[in-house]
């Protein structure tokens, strides 16, 4: 994670305060930079939260699956020959 202050000095101790604020609020997302812009005694925070890994779920044949892998060789071929729309 990349972490800058800008216009100021903060201690680890706050910095550690203010992520653990933001995992507590978001506890699924993981920051990827943060920016702390300090003015006085307020501090501004700017933060980009990593891309998450996404797997596509299809419902195939009554089943939400991400693969193929578990089916066996009726319902594979039930998949290869249904009726695929465009959108």
């Amino acid at each position: 994670m990349k972490i800058t202050v800008i216009n100021g000095e903060m201690s680890q101790q706050e910095i550690k305060e203010y992520l653990y604020q933001l995992h507590k609020k978001h506890p699924d997302r993981i920051i990827k930079e943060i920016a702390f812009t300090v003015s006085g005694n307020y501090v501004d925070i700017r933060y980009i939260y990593d891309t998450v890994r996404f797997e596509r779920i299809r419902r195939i044949t009554g089943y939400l699956v991400g693969n193929l892998d578990r089916f066996n060789d009726a319902k594979r071929t039930e998949e290869s020959e249904r009726i695929k729309h465009e959108i």
